[in-house]
């Protein structure tokens, strides 16, 4: 009898994810970049369409870091001291797509968990300090996840976990996840390239000052 109304709820919440992942692809990470090196950063986009495509498609940060890699040096000019020291730590470490992420799947849990009879047995509630919590370990344990399809699941027990959210609960968002995790490896590829070319610009710049 809730079928409707779960489909009704995961479409919002992929409206949402899909939203804020473009924006920030689209905007934030794109003001970055200008504001930083002047270029532009939609020519930069197509020079790294190679590392953004095989992100899409293999939804996995490890494999598309050869490629990743390749494009910044061959089509994006970036040199190879910056890349080696930025996109492989970046592949690491640099998973803003799958922050993004974390932290409106935790909200649009604790949305649904805050109403259940349960939640109101212990007292739940999603009050400031709980999203701010959900923000800030959302942002730590994507530091934390591996660059494999889907790992942003075994991370997100974690920021369940640290606002007393029941971890059964990921069983909702499960249906979808495939999908959007290939939206947000593809921001975290470009994420990557966007600080690689950042740091190269500060060391050019550093170097003709010295």
């Amino acid at each position: 009898g809730n079928f409707v109304s779960t489909i009704k709820n995961l479409a919002s919440y992929m409206i949402v994810v899909l939203g804020g992942l473009f924006f920030h692809f689209g905007v934030t990470l794109p003001l970055f970049l200008w504001f930083k090196t002047r270029r532009n950063p939609y020519r930069f986009m197509a020079h790294m369409s190679d590392a953004l495509l095989t992100a899409f498609s293999t939804a996995s940060s490890s494999a598309t870091l050869p490629v990743t890699m390749e494009s910044a040096e061959k089509k994006a000019k970036i040199s190879r001291k910056s890349i080696d020291f930025v996109l492989p730590l970046g592949a690491t470490i640099n998973m803003d797509g799958t922050a993004l992420y974390e932290a409106a799947a935790a909200l649009f849990i604790a949305n649904l968990y805050a109403v259940t009879p349960e939640a109101q047995a212990v007292g739940f509630e999603l009050t400031m300090t709980t999203q701010v919590v959900i923000a800030v370990t959302a942002t730590m344990a994507a530091i934390g996840a591996a660059g494999i399809p889907e790992a942003g699941l075994v991370t997100m027990a974690i920021v369940l976990g640290a606002v007393g959210l029941p971890v059964e609960y990921m069983a909702i968002i499960l249906p979808v996840d495939w999908f959007l995790d290939r939206f947000r490896t593809m921001i975290n590829a470009f994420g990557d390239s966007v600080g690689a070319a950042i740091v190269d610009e500060v060391f050019t710049v550093g170097k003709q000052k010295a």
